[in-house]
């Protein structure tokens, strides 16, 4: 009497069981679409990742300060020759034919990148009056450099400059200036006259730039007493002789081996003494003579 109501008992629970089985697969499909679903996603953002690894990897790289970029050409010269030993004695008897045995050394602390010499010469007639004659030159190298850039460009900036000075002497009149062919690179005369109590003076500047050196020369002449005044196409010829003559010292100075090495310097060029020399005042030696 009790077995039938113990089978429909029955029934139920297995119905139950048989649901419940039922369901895990479905469970189980689901956990493998959010399994598959997450893997995509990580995968997406794994890729994502590698991309802008790579993409930082290459501004760093690109970002990177190329040396090669950096390099400069080698200066051309990598010394200046005894400034007190560019000219000739036969060219010192022509320029100061009174003053062969006056050269003065202009004060340096580097030889090898900066120098000068001056020269005066004083022919006194007597009552006849005298005639003056001034010479001096400066050189000046540069070094090729990294940050301020080749040896060559910046002796020229200097060059540019000296004769922008050489144009604009303050008290000058009759200035006049033209290219002056066949000697450097580039090279410049420029002459003028300047009034001084001792005498109308007539002063020529030959600016000139060999590969990194400029070479700066000053020579004036005067008739003092009385005594007639040089002619100053004279005089612009002689200076540019003896400019010329300047230039090749600097290229002899370099022909033992001394040139630059294959690799840039890294000092600074000799910026100290990008001014003229002190000693380039036509009047100051006349003035100690008379």
């Amino acid at each position: 009497m009790h077995r039938p109501a113990q089978r429909v008992g029955r029934a139920p629970r297995l119905t139950r069981i048989l649901v419940s089985a039922a369901a895990v697969p479905v469970v189980l499909a689901a956990a493998g679409c959010s399994s598959d679903s997450g893997s995509g996603s990580g995968s997406a953002s794994g890729s994502s990742t590698d991309n802008a690894a790579q993409k930082g990897t290459a501004a760093t790289s690109s970002a990177s300060p190329n040396t090669s970029a950096n390099a400069v050409k080698p200066a051309a010269y990598a010394t200046l020759p005894a400034p007190c030993s560019v000219f000739s004695k036969k060219t010192l008897g022509e320029l100061v034919p009174k003053g062969l045995n006056s050269a003065k050394s202009g004060k340096s602390d580097d030889a090898k990148n900066r120098s000068s010499c001056s020269w005066n010469s004083l022919d006194n007639k007597g009552v006849k009056g005298s005639q003056f004659r001034w010479l001096n030159v400066s050189l000046l190298r540069f070094d090729s450099d990294a940050t301020r850039g080749e040896g060559n460009q910046l002796a020229q900036t200097y060059y540019d400059k000296q004769v922008k000075d050489a144009q604009t002497v303050t008290g000058a009149t009759g200035a006049r200036s033209e290219p002056a062919s066949g000697i450097g690179d580039a090279s410049t005369a420029v002459r003028y006259g300047l009034k001084k109590k001792e005498g109308s003076f007539k002063q020529q500047t030959v600016v000139t730039r060999v590969e990194n050196v400029v070479v700066t020369l000053d020579y004036n002449g005067a008739g003092l007493a009385g005594d007639k005044a040089p002619s100053a196409d004279d005089l612009t010829k002689a200076a540019e002789k003896a400019a010329k003559e300047a230039v090749a010292s600097v290229a002899s100075a370099n022909q033992d081996g001394s040139r630059a090495a294959t690799a840039p310097s890294q000092s600074a060029s000799p910026s100290k003494s990008a001014s003229p020399s002190k000693s380039a005042s036509p009047s100051a030696s006349a003035t100690k003579k008379n």
